[in-house]
């Protein structure tokens, strides 16, 4: 059988470009970065051979031939596999010139003041906050704060006992987990340091008004964007990543995974419930996820709006990924996550919520993404004992008493403000918990194993 790595010339591809010209383009706009990338190559981490074994989920097995069947889905996914995030990156490739601690503080500036701020500002940083500032046409940000408002209730009350399982999540597989271990992600305090971050960023973006303009979610994501372009920026510069098996390091398909999961298990409730629609509620979660992840630099194609395409561009991207999971890089990476410290606090209170925490996580993470396979999450280094069973049925009645107890206040006119403040608060301390996210990184303390 062929390798996916070959030279299109030999495959009945060969008339057509693989990728669409955008993609293609990244390489004479951003020389830096993608001078060296052969856009006329698949990645080995792409697959479309019904043989190979890949991400899609067991349950959904039986559809891989349907998904692979839908030409428009398939070439979506295949070039958003190879694009990365071309403003943010441009302004990136810069770090030779300026220093990455100059940009970031140029993006900071630019955030908190606007962009006249900022002295002699590179015109790839004006395009950058151009490009943020843009209100895409779908955008109603009425519902925006309307579903951040229903949001924050799940989120403070869930988020702490299910962070780790969803951290984990990221790196199951070799060829998306790859960035993380480079950049250093390995020990336990770096694990959590990261898993915080993550935190921070989708709770910091649930605050009144944190999407607006100056708010302080949309100069999280700006950070988060740039991140994420320095440390593709730092890889490809080092000669040392092989594009012609991972692909480009944090590719859009990879972005779409970890700013739409909550949204993605949403629409699989929805479907599984015989529903094609959204409810005005659910609607409005959706707004939210759907401009925050535009913010993050999400192409608007993989940004869809009803349950169905949500869940078909989710599914043809685990449909298309090879799957491989790399005890070296994997699994120290689930290690690290697993042994980390990830609820503060002393006390009897705070040793009980660590206690649910550790079995909520990992009921949470095979319930979601192991398919409830528990040898599954075994074989891969996740056990959960019967102690841990205990815990994670403790975990839930805690988390949905007072999820339940907030959904009765806000249904109430006399008590829905007062509720709402109060999770606000909530929100500030969880922030608190998580300390301040710099959301940068140090090429100097990347691991060279590759």
């Amino acid at each position: 059988m062929a390798t996916l790595a070959q030279d299109v010339s030999t495959e009945p591809l060969a008339r057509a470009p693989l990728y669409p010209p955008k993609v293609i383009a990244q390489k004479g706009a951003i020389p830096e970065i993608y001078g060296a990338v052969d856009f006329t190559r698949l990645p080995e981490r792409y697959s479309v051979d019904p043989a190979d074994a890949v991400e899609l989920p067991a349950r959904m097995a039986g559809r891989r031939a349907e998904l692979l069947a839908d030409e428009d889905c398939i070439a979506t996914i295949r070039g958003y596999t190879m694009m990365g995030d071309r403003t943010a990156d441009a302004y990136a490739a810069l770090m030779p010139e300026f220093g990455f601690r100059r940009l970031v503080d140029m993006l900071d500036r630019a955030c908190d003041q606007g962009i006249e701020a900022v002295p002699d500002a590179p015109a790839e940083l004006r395009a950058f906050i151009a490009a943020m500032e843009a209100k895409p046409a779908w955008l109603d940000m009425a519902l925006v704060e309307q579903g951040a408002r229903i949001e924050r209730n799940t989120h403070v009350h869930l988020t702490p006992f299910v962070l780790r399982g969803a951290f984990i999540a990221t790196f199951m597989n070799k060829y998306s987990a790859l960035p993380m271990a480079l950049t250093g992600t390995l020990s336990n305090n770096t694990a959590a340091r990261r898993a915080y971050e993550t935190g921070s960023f989708f709770t910091s973006t649930l605050m009144p008004g944190a999407l607006q303009r100056f708010g302080a979610g949309f100069k999280a994501a700006a950070k988060v964007r740039l991140m994420h372009s320095m440390v593709r920026a730092n890889i490809m510069r080092s000669g040392k990543w092989d594009v012609g098996v991972y692909g480009i390091p944090i590719p859009q398909v990879d972005q779409m995974p970890a700013g739409l999961i909550g949204t993605y298990l949403m629409a699989r409730d929805v479907l599984d419930s015989g529903r094609e629609t959204f409810t005005p509620e659910e609607r409005a979660r959706v707004e939210l996820a759907r401009y925050r992840c535009f913010l993050l630099g999400l192409p608007e194609d993989l940004l869809s709006d009803t349950p169905r395409g949500i869940e078909k561009l989710w599914l043809t991207r685990s449909a298309t990924l090879r799957a491989e999971f790399e005890p070296e890089t994997c699994g120290a990476l689930l290690r690290a996550t697993m042994e980390a410290e990830m609820t503060q606090g002393e006390g009897a209170l705070a040793g009980a919520k660590r206690w649910m925490e550790g079995g909520f996580s990992k009921l949470f993470f095979i319930q979601h993404f192991m398919g409830g396979d528990r040898a599954l999450a075994a074989s891969v280094g996740v056990e959960m004992s019967a102690l841990d069973k205990l815990a994670a049925i403790c975990a839930l009645g805690f988390v949905h008493s007072r999820i339940r107890l907030y959904r009765a206040l806000a249904a109430l006119p006399l008590t829905r403000n007062w509720a709402d403040r109060r999770l606000v608060g909530k929100l500030a301390h969880l922030l608190e918990t998580y300390g301040h996210a710099d959301f940068i990184t140090d090429a100097s303390k990347y691991k060279p194993a590759l």
